[in-house]
């Protein structure tokens, strides 16, 4: 993985728009002061791969890469991998409950020829290529897919952080091999021996499977297959012989149809003409719709006289006056005495407004002067630093510089080389810095809480002397409406007057509404009873029309009771000449019926003789043909089941012999992986190269004086200052763990590159720490190591360093510089 552009905007120290292009950079260094944003380039390039930094403790401190009052953070990362190019987007954004979530994520293969400046020009997402990943759930298969390690690996081999460094000289074993497996490829010689196991499995459970369907398979023979032939021809012959015997049946309930429709059509007429009764309550509907008509009258006077009471009160209230313009003028009276009330009150909340303004403008001043020193101490703490970047940069060339050698400054001979100090200047003017710089801020912040007190305090003042000016204007307002009006107590005689006659209305108006309901009540009587003579009429009419085909006698229709009684008299005359017929007809239809039975008979005496089910009850024609289907289509189905039965065994033992022999060759192929520990073999061979390269590094970086092992997996630096005393890597020093990790972080890059299968091609390399605890000779062993390493041309190395005398040796310099508002990067250097 090898880093082109890096583009950055609200995250973190980087609240604008930042690019950093890689683009020609082979061996570069990011520099700067402390705290000015150098790591944050490199937590950038992971952010944008994995979606976290080490630094955040895994992807639940998000929140930490927004930058201060920043809502969104965005970072696109393009870079090259086993020689394609792709582009890595992730942005998270805060919501408005303060949470920060991701709200993007996405991976991209980048077409071939692809000119990265467009990216200058806003150039939306969907316009950089194929999309590999659009969620950040897609994200982590398609980044370890085109980079080739995952975090945790990524972090240990190619960007090593603050803090894990030593990550991969002190990991476990067990770790320590699958970065190796993950480098080399050698996963896929597991995959082949579980893919191995798991067919054999497969073969084994699919074999189970066509052992248990021979053994339900036991009897599909060659001579199961004739008996089902037998059956079917029997079946299709029964089929004929009742087709041939149907229409017999057909014609003989044809004739017992025919008889009952006749019985039938005479039991209808006797139950028409039976059914015919007088209405019960017949006499007493006439006398119903006169007493509904008087209870009309007498409602109908009764509203009247409601109305005209209703109406007299009514011009007695409107001769009385408006009770709207009473109540405005006792609503003046009583605004009065509210306001004369609260007066005092506002006149009491101004005076205490004033007090607090005076105090809130007093402190504000004592704060603003504390913050003009502290900003003054601020300034001679940073002039002070800048004196001791020079004394320190005068110390470090005393590391070159013997007794009688040539001064580098002013070329001199110089005659004692003044003794190194303890400590380092600009460390201390560093402390004393951060110190002022902390007062500063501190002053500056009580100075603008204070001011905004102030503020605040003034404006309530103002609101508070402007409320009591609008209460004074409106006393004044309401005292004048007041002069002219009658007093209070004659308000409230004359309302409570009119409110007796209001009274006295609703009254008069909740009688005329009783006596219109009565009204209405009687009218809904009269229309019930009227109602039901109709129906009573609607109801002989009916029924005298039910009987039409018989001729009734004519109705008087001046005599509701009459009518009926003439019709229920011919009707039960009409009834009784009609019952011997009837009787002569139930008597055809017996002898038809003894007919049908006979012929259905004879039909379910073949199905008993062909061996088949005989149909249940008295089943119809079309009824018996199907039966006689569907016993030739159960034959058929038989036959072609044991067919396909016996053709079905034939296959089962066919593919048992296949399975069989699968079976056998996957557990063989397995158990060679397993025996042969073939991918054990080979990450020894690759930690022997490792480790020999890693040796040499460290003996050039050490002068000779250690070189590195390993023995069962543990790593071990021997020391020949100290007759070759082997060491356990954790038991080294601060400066000695740091050349140890360097050799072996340069190592992987240098040899383990070009044995990886995988697009796990570690084609560059950035470190983050260790170079300031180097003396100068270790350092200039350190700066011609990498130097060299760039040189080759095919690995990009890159160096976080506040070191000077390192970060001049680069070509390629980020310069990184932090202001009040943002973090800026600039490139210098070729």
């Amino acid at each position: 993985m090898r880093p082109l552009r890096l583009d950055m905007a609200g995250f973190t120290v980087f609240r604008d728009q930042t690019t950093v292009d890689f683009t020609d950079a082979d061996y570069f260094a990011l520099v700067g002061p402390t705290g000015s944003g150098k790591s944050t380039v490199l937590d950038a390039i992971c952010f944008a791969l994995y979606g976290t930094v080490p630094r955040w403790g895994g992807v639940r401190g998000i929140g930490n890469a927004l930058a201060p009052s920043a809502s969104e953070a965005r970072v696109r990362l393009v870079f090259e991998s086993a020689n394609n190019r792709f582009v890595a987007t992730r942005v998270v954004r805060r919501d408005g409950r303060g949470n920060v979530k991701t709200a993007g994520a996405g991976l991209q293969l980048m077409p071939p020829g692809f000119d990265v400046t467009k990216l200058d020009t806003g150039m939306d997402l969907a316009d950089l290529g194929e999309v590999l990943a659009g969620t950040p759930a897609e994200m982590d298969a398609a980044v370890l897919e085109a980079v080739g390690l995952p975090y945790e690996q990524f972090t240990s081999c190619v960007v090593l952080p603050q803090g894990q460094f030593a990550d991969f000289l002190h990991a476990k074993p067990a770790t320590r091999q699958q970065i190796l497996v993950n480098l080399l490829g050698l996963h896929v010689y597991e995959e082949v021996q579980v893919k191995a196991t798991e067919r054999g499995r497969t073969a084994e459970a699919k074999l189970t499977v066509v052992e248990q369907q021979l053994g339900t398979l036991e009897d599909a023979t060659d001579e199961a297959v004739e008996a089902a032939a037998g059956e079917l021809s029997r079946m299709r012959e029964l089929t004929a012989a009742v087709e041939a015997a149907v229409p017999g049946l057909r014609t003989a309930r044809e004739a017992e149809t025919a008889a009952a429709g006749a019985r039938d059509a005479l039991d209808a007429e006797l139950a028409a003409l039976g059914s015919v009764r007088v209405p019960d309550g017949l006499t007493e509907v006439s006398g119903a719709i006169a007493a509904a008509r008087d209870a009309a009258t007498r409602a109908a006077d009764e509203v009247h006289a409601a109305e005209e009471a209703e109406e007299k009160i009514r011009g007695e209230l409107t001769a009385a006056g408006d009770p709207g313009r009473l109540r405005v003028a006792l609503d003046r009276h009583t605004e009065l005495a509210r306001l004369i009330e609260q007066e005092e009150w506002f006149a009491g909340k101004v005076s205490v407004a004033e007090v607090e303004h005076r105090d809130a403008v007093a402190a504000a001043d004592l704060a603003h002067a504390h913050h003009v020193g502290a900003q003054q101490l601020l300034e001679q703490a940073r002039q002070d630093y800048r004196d001791a970047q020079q004394r320190d940069r005068a110390v470090a060339l005393r590391g070159h510089l013997t007794a009688g050698d040539a001064c580098p400054v002013c070329e001199q001979t110089v005659t004692e080389v003044p003794e190194v100090p303890g400590e380092s200047a600009v460390r201390i003017a560093e402390v004393a810095g951060n110190v002022a710089k902390e007062e500063a801020e501190k002053a500056t912040a009580r100075w603008r809480e204070r001011d905004a007190v102030a503020r605040n305090v003034a404006n309530d003042l103002e609101r508070k002397r402007g409320q009591y000016e609008h209460h004074l204007t409106r006393l004044a307002e309401v005292r004048r409406a007041v002069e002219g009006l009658p007093g209070l107590e004659a308000l409230q005689q004359r309302l409570a007057e009119l409110g007796e006659l209001q009274r006295r209305l609703e009254d008069a108006a909740a009688a005329v509404r009783v006596a219109r309901d009565g009204h209405r009540r009687a009218q809904a009587l009269v229309r019930t009873a009227e109602e039901q003579l109709r129906a009573v009429w609607q109801r002989f009419d009916a029924t005298r029309d039910g009987l039409a085909r018989f001729v009734p006698p004519p109705a008087d229709r001046d005599d509701l009771a009459g009518a009926w009684r003439a019709l229920v008299d011919w009707a039960a005359a009409e009834h009784g000449r009609r019952r011997a017929a009837r009787e002569e007809a139930e008597a055809a239809v017996q002898a038809a019926r003894a007919s049908t039975v006979r012929v259905h008979e004879s039909i379910v005496e073949l199905f008993t003789a062909a061996g088949a089910t005989t149909p249940a009850g008295q089943v119809g024609e079309s009824g018996l043909i199907r039966a006689a289907a569907v016993a030739a289509e159960r034959a058929a189905a038989a036959w072609q089941r044991a067919t396909e039965r016996r053709e079905l065994a034939r296959a089962a033992a066919e593919q048992r012999g296949a399975l069989q022999r699968e079976s056998r060759v996957a557990k063989s192929l397995a158990g060679h992986l397993r025996a042969n520990n073939f991918e054990r073999w080979l990450l020894e061979e690759a930690l022997d190269l490792l480790v020999d390269g890693a040796s040499r590094i460290l003996r050039e970086l050490t002068g000779g004086q250690y070189e590195l092992m390993h023995e069962k997996g543990e790593f071990y630096v021997v020391d020949h200052h100290d007759a070759g005393l082997r060491r356990g890597v954790r038991t080294l020093s601060g400066g000695e763990t740091f050349q140890a990790s360097l050799a072996l972080a340069l190592a992987l890059s240098e040899q383990l590159a070009g044995m990886s299968t995988t697009a796990a091609s570690l084609e560059s390399i950035v470190l983050d720490e260790g170079f300031g605890t180097l003396d100068a000779a270790t350092l200039d062993v350190v700066a011609a190591t990498l130097e060299n390493l760039a040189a080759r041309g095919d690995r990009m190395v890159g160096l976080v360093t506040h070191v000077h005398a390192l970060a001049e040796r680069v070509p390629v310099r980020f310069e990184v510089r932090k202001d009040a508002r943002t973090a800026h990067v600039e490139r210098v250097g070729l």
